[in-house]
């Protein structure tokens, strides 16, 4: 006859799988999209201008108005660069996805499932150990700094903001 598992066990192995579940339904609803269009500036409107001339002293005629029409040109949007902020957990390619730079985090996401904050500058996306250049597990507040070219990975961590 087989023993039962224990309770604490099955709590584990089901958090364990809920856990890997939300992870993977993270990355792939995380499109890294804006969402946003570049040079989608909207026609230039129209203005109307109308002035009217004041009667002279002592002359009843009725006063004269003078329309003229004048175009106002938008300037073109301005297109967006790298961002200067990392939210979420996921890799970003430095000076394409994010400016390179020096950034700061809080610490872990305390609503996350662990409070762990984990982050790894690598020299390509491949996931090896090899790649990394550095990485750390931060338990409160941390910088890093990052290079153009390099990747910057975050798990369970707070907004990172560029400080410098």
């Amino acid at each position: 006859m087989r023993p039962k598992p224990s309770r604490r066990k099955a709590w584990l192995t089901h958090g364990a799988t809920a856990f890997v579940a939300l992870v993977i339904g993270v990355g792939i609803g995380n499109d890294g999209g804006s969402g946003g269009t570049v040079g989608s500036a909207a026609p230039a409107p129209a203005v109307t201008v109308t002035k009217t001339a004041a009667a002279e002293r002592g002359e009843p005629k009725p006063a004269v108005t003078v329309t003229e029409k004048v175009t106002v040109t938008p300037k073109p949007a301005k297109k967006p660069g790298p961002a200067t902020t990392v939210e979420g957990e996921g890799q970003y390619l430095v000076g394409e996805d994010m400016q390179a730079g020096t950034y700061k985090t809080a610490g872990a996401d305390k609503d996350g499932f662990i409070e762990n904050c984990y982050w790894a500058r690598t020299k390509d996306a491949s996931g090896e150990f090899d790649a990394i250049i550095a990485n750390e597990n931060l338990k409160g507040q941390g910088r890093v700094t990052v290079n153009k070219g390099e990747y910057f990975e975050t798990k369970g961590c707070q907004e990172w903001t560029k400080v410098g």
